[in-house]
């Protein structure tokens, strides 16, 4: 999920970290998604929280999975997606992922996601996780078709309300994998 001051984007602006880095998603992020993408298929929310992601996808009628490792009060909680048997509760290969994950274990929910789906895959990252050797190879061995950088920063802060002229400390994008996608990711901007 999102990060704090200096660095990430935090508890209140004072630059400490959310417990176990949960930052709810703003909605009109989702709507930015779904007005760019489409989804075809059922989407599974791995890092479900309170379910901002999952409210927005309901709501544009999508057949939702959410689980969280922990208890937020939506989906079903203690499941740690890094580590769970998926193929226990799903009988085929779920077609899409859409989430805010962890950002420190961010590309672990990439890797885990592409190998989870057969659709689309879409993250909502700091601009700067193109950054890194380790992720260049990532990317060089992914199917990365977009990155949607938010040209207006999200305010991840607690009570944020749209709305609100109060932007965020940090940028970021959506990045969407497409499984049998083959070009250069094409990068385009959220006004």
């Amino acid at each position: 999920m999102a990060l704090v001051a200096n660095g990430l984007a935090g508890n209140k602006n004072k630059g400490e970290r959310e417990k176990n880095d949960f930052y709810p998603t703003p909605p009109h992020a989702t709507e930015s998604l779904l007005n760019r993408v489409n989804f075809e298929g059922s989407v599974w929310e791995p890092a479900c929280g309170d379910g901002a992601i999952c409210k927005v996808l309901e709501e544009k009628e999508y057949k939702v999975y959410a689980t969280d490792k922990y208890d937020r009060g939506y989906g079903v909680y203690d499941i740690d997606f890094l580590t769970w048997d998926w193929t226990k509760t799903f009988n085929h290969r779920p077609a899409n992922i859409i989430t805010n994950p962890p950002y420190k274990i961010a590309q672990e929910f990439v890797e885990r996601s592409l190998e989870c789906t057969t659709g689309k895959v879409a993250m909502l990252l700091k601009l700067n996780f193109l950054e890194s050797a380790r992720r260049y190879e990532m990317f060089n061995n992914t199917p990365l078709k977009h990155v949607l950088v938010f040209s207006k920063r999200l305010n991840f802060y607690e009570g944020t309300l749209e709305g609100n002229k109060r932007s965020g400390v940090l940028a970021f994008a959506w990045y969407v994998w497409e499984h049998g996608y083959e070009g250069q990711p094409q990068i385009d901007w959220i006004l």
